[in-house]
């Protein structure tokens, strides 16, 4: 009996935790839901947000997440509304315990990123992409100590990636790619990074050489694409490394690729349209993972290496170099 009732007693507590979770995540603290409803207007109150009411909890709310113990709004996340026009809100800081923020593929969205969102200190994960927003790559994102992630890809930004971003102590990911930013690289980016990093880049005016400092970095992705990138890029490379994915093309970059050992994770690879020159290193034969290698329109010569997992590749892969030759290209070696 004794048995039967602890048992009782201890399913009685937890339906009262559970109850007591989702009646405070359904209440919905006072404070969000005003920076909420304020979003709203700020916006013009479009039909997006229909859901959002002063008479409904905003926990039930189309985008809006809570956390289930505290009611307290942590996540904010819309996506694909051409409809949504104007700037992101100030009104977005009175979400004080906001950790996710996405605004994702709402091209009606312009003007800068406001320093409001500076005062989100507990955000974790910021995405502003496939916007029309403008402006710089602000510094005061800096003030963001618990970043993780952030995702400004397919923008108008302008400007430079700022140096602030480098003393973050939790960002291990940045997307920046699709935008107009121009300069060079902060050297210490990541250099706090806490796991393996992803840094994606491409398509637009950057300059300068790949910092010495990211020979340090734990890469598992790195996409430079498409930039106006010079000089030495061999320090991203390594048998170790944990890189998977690589894309170094359409630079101006130039080392000798015989130099390198290619990183044994090596997944995707491609270093075309850059004037990189020596030859194709023999490792490429063996990498089993890899499944795209590209290092034509450079200035590489010598032998394509035989065998093994180079048979996967055709010629376009190895074309126009100054000197490479044998299968899978027309010209033999001699």
């Amino acid at each position: 009996m004794k048995t039967t009732a602890m048992r009782m007693r201890a399913i009685l507590v937890l339906l009262i935790a559970a109850s007591t979770a989702a009646s405070s995540a359904s209440r919905c603290h006072s404070g969000d839901k005003a920076a909420l409803l304020a979003i709203k207007a700020a916006l013009g109150n479009p039909y997006h947000f229909a859901s959002w009411t002063a008479a409904s909890p905003c926990c039930d709310w189309y985008d809006v997440d809570c956390d289930a113990s505290t009611g307290r709004v942590v996540g904010l996340s819309v996506f694909q509304d051409a409809n949504l026009t104007g700037a992101i809100p100030d009104a977005v800081a009175g979400l004080a315990h906001l950790r996710t923020l996405r605004l994702h593929h709402l091209p009606g969205i312009s003007g800068p990123i406001p320093p409001a969102i500076a005062r989100l200190s507990n955000l974790s994960f910021l995405t502003i992409s496939w916007t029309a927003v403008s402006g710089p790559v602000p510094t005061f994102l800096g003030a963001l100590t618990r970043l993780s992630q952030l995702d400004l890809s397919f923008n108008a930004l302008a400007g430079t990636v700022p140096a602030s971003l480098a003393a973050l102590p939790s960002l291990y990911s940045v997307d920046l790619s699709r935008n107009r930013l121009t300069g060079s690289l902060p050297p210490l980016l990541f250099s706090k990074a806490p796991q393996v990093a992803y840094l994606r880049l491409s398509h637009n005016n950057l300059t300068g050489g790949v910092p010495a400092e990211f020979s340090a970095v734990a890469f598992a992705q790195i996409d430079l694409s498409r930039n106006g990138f010079t000089g030495d890029a061999s320090g991203l490379f390594g048998r170790a490394k944990p890189v998977q994915q690589m894309d170094l093309s359409r630079n101006a970059l130039s080392f000798n690729l015989s130099g390198v050992e290619l990183p044994e994770q090596l997944i995707f690879l491609d270093v075309s349209h850059n004037t990189i020159y020596g030859g194709v290193p023999a490792q490429v034969a063996n990498l089993s993972s890899l499944q795209f290698f590209n290092v034509s329109y450079n200035r590489l010569c010598g032998a394509v290496p035989a065998g093994g997992n180079t048979a996967r590749f055709d010629a376009y892969s190895f074309q126009h170099n100054r000197c490479l030759c044998g299968a899978p290209l027309a010209n033999p070696c001699t």
